[in-house]
């Protein structure tokens, strides 16, 4: 036997004398060659059909029970389809997975059941946080949710195949392996597969899979792309845990849309959810420089954030530009429009900004508020407390307009802003008190003849500015 061509046999020293054999080994029983058996399994065809003669198949839904997840998915669960959660360490993934794995049970007909597959922590860590999440525990609270905390993803699916559960939640598929692989549990052979027979699992089954997934000091999901190709849902679970909010967003979603957004807070019992982020505004906060509310959208909702900016003394060269919950490489370019457009020396100086709560915003109709908010910061002009800003800032330093208008300021309205900063091109369309900007340089000039007179106008009683020099 030689690895390798030979010319000369090195047993009988003859020449030419080595055959070439191939040995085939055949492939050990996996879930892929049992669920995978045909096609038509998988609703697809060996066959080409027409487009019109295609019957589209009745897709049933699961509830979580948690309003802000059902929001993401696009009204819930979908029977055999796989989602994908990714977030970072202690954002509160495994918390998530529990409470939808509870949630699912009491929200759907009576003896639904679920498998929680952990492959991090053991059984009773699990039990523990299940008893925390659920709210005046009892042994009924917890009925019909099935743990195996294992790794083994064969002895995953022998478990499957006994209880039959309508929602299976690995946690996570990092972990997860197949004895039959030469390979380390996490390696990009083993998620693939691993991920790959789950699919195939849930189709057959017609099941939903929940599968938590690790992520990389940059923030994306850890193992190899075609992960995120592989399963139906993509969700990322944002925020700092130093921060109240949490949000949940949709990368990827073939049953539903992208745009909505799922707000959570983390407490005592685990996550609660916020059904709107003014919650988190002050409205007894006197008005300072440096600070206004911005109206945006996310899916169907919009959401009044606070747009904090701080402009210090920096040194020439070396000034810094920090953003936290916005758009960092957005803001550079925001800089520059300031200074270009609005004649504001900032080459010097060391600039920061924020949203509170730690939501992220990455929509452009934002610009006007982190331009005000640093403009604001920069001249030291404190704005009203009842104002808020929206707009889309471009490089000439125009004010663009920005979709759903209408909504942004209804929703304004609604909390108690009276003034509204908004693109000229839309000022007719929300009536009174939106003010018109046309340009950074009107703004720069609004915010000017306005500083006087706001600072005039300002007057704070004892306890206001008891509670000014203590919060602020």
């Amino acid at each position: 036997m030689s690895p390798t061509w030979m010319g000369k046999c090195s047993h009988c020293s003859a020449w030419d004398t080595i055959v070439e054999k191939v040995e085939i080994h055949s492939e050990p029983n996996c879930a892929s060659a049992v669920f995978a058996t045909t096609v038509d399994e998988f609703g697809g065809s060996i066959e080409a059909i027409e487009l019109l003669d295609i019957e589209a198949p009745n897709v049933g839904r699961l509830q979580t029970g948690i309003g802000e997840l059902d929001r993401v998915l696009g009204g819930g669960l979908v029977v055999g389809g796989v989602v994908l959660v990714g977030g970072d360490p202690g954002i509160g993934k495994s918390t998530l997975m529990m409470q939808s794995a509870i949630g699912t049970v009491k929200a759907n007909e009576e003896g639904t059941t679920v498998l929680y597959a952990t492959s991090e922590e053991s059984a009773y860590q699990c039990k523990m946080r299940g008893e925390r999440v659920v709210e005046g525990f009892d042994n009924a609270s917890l009925k019909g949710v099935y743990l195996l905390a294992d790794t083994d993803l064969e002895r995953i699916t022998a478990q499957v195949l006994k209880i039959r559960p309508k929602l299976l939640i690995i946690d996570s598929i990092q972990m997860v392996y197949r004895r039959d692989l030469n390979s380390t549990p996490g390696s990009v052979s083993q998620i693939k597969r691993c991920c790959l027979e789950l699919v195939y699992l849930a189709r057959k089954l017609q099941m939903a899979v929940m599968i938590v997934g690790h992520v990389t000091k940059e923030g994306q999901l850890a193992g190899p792309r075609v992960l995120e190709h592989l399963v139906d849902v993509v969700l990322n679970f944002e925020g700092d845990r130093h921060y109240a909010l949490r949000g949940l967003r949709g990368a990827k979603n073939r049953f539903g849309t992208t745009l909505e957004i799922g707000l959570f807070e983390m407490g005592e019992r685990g996550l609660i959810e916020v059904e709107d982020a003014a919650a988190y505004l002050d409205p007894e906060a006197p008005p300072r420089a440096g600070a206004i509310v911005c109206p945006a959208l996310h899916g169907s909702r919009c959401l009044l954030i606070e747009v904090q900016a701080l402009v210090a003394s920096g040194t020439v060269g070396q000034a810094r530009r920090r953003s936290n919950g916005l758009d960092g490489a957005r803001l550079p370019m925001l800089i520059a429009v300031l200074e270009q457009h609005a004649q504001l020396e900032m080459n010097d100086k060391d600039i920061y900004t924020s949203t509170v709560g730690g939501l992220k915003l990455i929509e452009p109709a934002v610009d006007l508020a982190v331009c005000t908010a640093m403009m604001s910061g920069a001249m030291n002009i404190v704005l009203p407390s009842n104002m808020c800003a929206i707009g889309e800032v471009g490089l000439g330093g125009e004010i663009r307009s920005v979709p759903q208008i209408e909504q942004r300021i209804a929703q304004a309205r609604r909390r108690g802003y009276k003034s509204l900063l908004v693109p000229i091109t839309q000022e007719k369309m929300g009536g009174s008190g939106c003010i018109g900007m046309a340009s950074i340089g009107a703004l720069g000039a609004f915010l000017q003849k306005n500083a006087n007179r706001a600072q005039s106008k300002m007057q704070l009683s004892d306890g206001e500015k008891k509670r000014f020099t203590e919060c602020y």
